[in-house]
């Protein structure tokens, strides 16, 4: 339980905050890309979806040392405008990473709209779906408009009923293993699966919330790195767990048909219709808490980029009683349901995984560059940042051989947001921006 003091409010203890970043990251991670990732890595899917743990590893001991050396909740923003004096440089790294939680917002709506209408026998319609992923994204507007969020409490319950049934669809699942279905180990070569850490990247997305909340944590000096790591850590587990056992049940054919919620489909032969209905809710639990995180973050990071002359005046203003950002999370949920509602999940895969693989690479150089002041040897920044940019370049490399339409979403939204920041570097220069 978490500690409350007669001077405040209850404070996260480290169960809690580890909560935050597994709830964060499995919200729509294995659900929403488990099947784009065996199709695009084959056989390869666990080693593909462990190599992606290592890079979120890397970075999260980036972002656990910048978090404790500047405590504000423009997190990723914040710690790129303190390493690079150039105001238009953390500009653009703040616009990349407003887009890139639309993009994750949309995706999990996205994944909450498939599973939804699987379980009301409605599999495959697009209109059922997307009326579940907007009703769902209109209701945690409303939630967090009036000021309301899930306590940590509530936050570790939801993912410890999720982590159970994950937990019971792997014992489940290693008992009828087809060994046939993991040789050859590389059936589909061996560039893809690297492709493929990059396609699905977006899956570990959602560690990086955990140093915003360090103001509600009870010992950040002490639980704020063993959190990002543990959540990490026990994330990449239950991937490489969960994907083994998906795989080792399930024909190529029944992953192609059934991509969208192929978690749900490895469930039935294993666990009959209630194992098939219990991933689901599974699903509607997890997707849901991690669009209730992640609008509560990106709307209170727009607040703080607005404030910074970053992103117009508009974003900053609040309701006079409540510190509730109003504007921003109006306009960031219309805009994730205008990309949920128009975008195939394999365009807003890549679309939200490529833009915080560039978020990371520049944390983590900013992480490099800040190495003496937060205590942290460059070797592992470095290293980060170098495994984020090379998955970048792979994954547009991938996009460009196999779905150049992604690489239009991807070139369009980067274009839009250095051109935006050109304008606004400019009117700040002229003093105009209000």
């Amino acid at each position: 339980m978490a500690s409350e003091t007669s001077s405040g409010p209850k404070k996260l203890n480290l169960a809690e905050t580890t909560a935050i970043g597994i709830g964060g990251m499995i919200g729509g991670g294995i659900f929403a890309v488990l099947g784009l990732a065996i199709a695009v890595a084959g056989h390869a899917v666990a080693l593909t979806l462990a190599v992606g743990g290592v890079i979120a590893l890397l970075t999260g001991l980036s972002y656990a040392h910048l978090g404790l050396a500047f405590r504000d909740d423009g997190g990723s923003f914040t710690y790129i405008e303190k390493a690079f004096a150039a105001p238009a440089v953390a500009g653009i790294a703040g616009w990349l990473l407003v887009a890139g939680y639309v993009g994750t917002l949309a995706l999990y709506a996205t994944a909450f709209g498939d599973y939804g209408a699987t379980l009301l026998h409605a599999a495959g319609s697009a209109r059922a779906a997307g009326a579940l992923a907007s009703v769902v994204l209109g209701a945690f507007l409303a939630i967090n408009l009036f000021g309301a969020k899930l306590s940590g409490g509530v936050e570790l319950g939801v993912v410890a009923t999720k982590l159970a049934i994950l937990a019971l669809f792997a014992v489940a699942g290693f008992m009828g293993l087809q060994a046939g279905h993991f040789t050859p180990l590389f059936d589909k070569g061996y560039a893809t699966p690297l492709a493929a850490v990059a396609l699905i990247f977006v899956a570990y997305e959602g560690f990086e919330l955990i140093p915003n909340g360090i103001d509600e944590m009870q010992n950040p000096e002490r639980d704020l790195r063993r959190a990002i790591v543990l959540s990490i850590v026990i994330t990449a587990a239950i991937y490489v767990v969960v994907a083994i056992a998906a795989l080792g049940n399930l024909t190529p054919a029944q992953i192609r048909q059934d991509q969208e919620y192929v978690l749900a489909v490895a469930a039935r032969p294993m666990l009959g219709q209630a194992g098939f209905v219990l991933i689901g809710i599974a699903a509607l639990l997890s997707t849901a808490s991690a669009i209730n995180a992640t609008l509560f973050g990106a709307a209170r990071l727009a607040m703080v980029m607005a404030q910074e002359h970053a992103l117009p005046r508009l974003f900053a203003r609040r309701e006079r009683k409540r510190p509730v950002p109003y504007v921003a999370l109006i306009v960031l949920t219309l805009l994730s349901l205008a990309f949920a509602l128009t975008a195939k999940l394999a365009v807003i895969s890549a679309f939200a995984s490529a833009t915080f693989l560039l978020i990371f690479a520049g944390v983590n150089f900013a992480a490099a560059r800040l190495s003496r002041r937060i205590g942290l040897h460059p070797f592992i920044p470095l290293a980060g940042g170098s495994a984020a940019s090379a998955s970048f370049l792979m994954l547009l490399w991938h996009t460009y051989q196999h779905d150049r339409v992604s690489l239009c979403w991807l070139a369009g939204f980067y274009g839009a947001a250095l051109a935006i920041e050109g304008v606004l570097t400019v009117a700040r220069g002229r003093g105009r921006v209000r």
